[in-house]
């Protein structure tokens, strides 16, 4: 069995328009959601995988610091930038078989297609610092087609 956690970088900040888009940072509702939502898991990943975009990789950092899992670990997948649904499928067939929780940090639209792609059942676009949570009753990522949404959760539905 497999589990994929696909996270949407939290909310960034525009106030630099002279940052290019991949330097964007978080503003602080987005580090204050990403706390948040790093604080409701229990369970370490057994790797972590991010986009190079600062606001990706600040998202995955915050929730390394809560799950004390090593920020040398985390995996840069320059791939999972301004990418396509095959790119992201192709970054998580390559995963070694060895890890079996594994969270992805990336962006949107791709983010939201991918976790369709796999689910056929998320139920609207994933907000900003959303996660999915999809099962595979799978031994190898290669493997990796259909799985079980058992998680879908983001900051403003904590709200209601």
């Amino acid at each position: 069995m497999k589990q994929l956690f696909l996270i949407r970088h939290a909310k960034s900040d525009w106030s630099n328009p002279e940052l290019k888009d991949i330097e964007r940072y978080l503003n602080e509702r987005g580090y204050a959601n990403a706390n948040m939502m790093a604080a409701k898991f229990n369970n370490k990943p057994d790797l972590i995988i991010s986009s190079p975009a600062i606001r990706a990789i600040s998202t995955a950092l915050i929730f390394a610091r809560h799950l004390n899992y090593s920020a040398n670990h985390i995996c840069i997948k320059q791939e999972l930038y301004e990418s396509s649904l095959n790119d992201y499928l192709n970054v998580i067939h390559a995963i070694d078989t060895i890890y079996d929780t594994v969270f992805l940090f990336a962006h949107n639209p791709t983010i939201s297609d991918v976790a369709q792609h796999l689910t056929q059942a998320l139920p609207m676009e994933l907000p900003t610092c959303g996660i999915t949570g999809i099962r595979f009753n799978v031994r190898d990522w290669k493997n990796v087609k259909q799985g079980d949404l058992f998680l879908f959760d983001y900051p403003k539905k904590n709200d209601l």
